[in-house]
């Protein structure tokens, strides 16, 4: 008999620890699983509508100089806003004087345009004039294409570096190439422009300073 008793208490205690884990079961099954979306319990996402255009840090100001690289020095001559799609855009007017050309330059682009020089960087200029030109062995049509590259890159060194390289110390016209003169007076014009903006001095006297850096003047004299 008391063997029996102790069999009858072991299935109570059985049939308790069931009814336990359904209750369990039962909870874990009510509460939903959490999504991680980043956001908090109350805060929903938002979609918010373009309204005006993504703009990098204004730089320039009114009547700046600035180079733009295929077309060399201009100033800003207006900023002007335009609606374009209920996109309000902003713009640079920028007037390029040696090309007698007006660009439109979106803000948002101001990359591809640099600020002028500093006096560092045109005395750094005039010492690249004054190094003897390097003498390369290619196919002249592949140099051509190097120099015509380095123009338009907007970088002053390489720029005065076609200058040097392409300098013949003389204005006689049967010692260059037409390909050959095209390019230099479009690098030297270029250089110059931007020696004039730094400078502020009298063209003709920008142009004596480049000529003497490169030698031209004593040849010239000497002619």
């Amino acid at each position: 008999m008391p063997k029996k008793k102790k069999t009858k208490k072991i299935k109570v205690l059985k049939k308790s620890n069931l009814k336990k884990n359904k209750e369990k079961a039962k909870v874990k099954q009510k509460i939903p699983e959490k999504k991680t979306t980043g956001l908090g319990p109350d805060e929903k996402p938002e979609i918010k509508k373009i309204k005006k255009q993504p703009t990098e840090k204004k730089q320039y100001n009114l009547k700046d100089y600035v180079v733009y690289p295929k077309h060399g020095v201009g100033k800003i001559t207006a900023i002007e806003k335009a609606t374009v799609g209920e996109i309000d855009i902003q713009f640079y007017k920028i007037f390029i004087e040696k090309e007698k050309l007006t660009l439109t330059v979106p803000i948002n682009q101001q990359a591809k345009l640099r600020p002028i020089s500093s006096i560092n960087q045109i005395n750094k200029c005039i010492s690249i004039l004054k190094t003897k030109p390097k003498i390369k062995r290619t196919m002249w049509s592949r140099r051509a294409q190097e120099y015509d590259q380095k123009i338009n890159s907007g970088k002053i060194y390489e720029l005065a570096e076609v200058v040097k390289d392409l300098n013949k110390n003389t204005d006689i016209i049967a010692d260059q190439s037409y390909s050959e003169r095209q390019l230099f007076e479009k690098a030297y014009e270029r250089l110059k422009s931007e020696f004039e903006a730094v400078l502020n001095i009298n063209p003709d006297d920008v142009k004596k300073k480049m000529d003497k850096a490169l030698g031209r003047t004593e040849v010239l004299q000497e002619a």
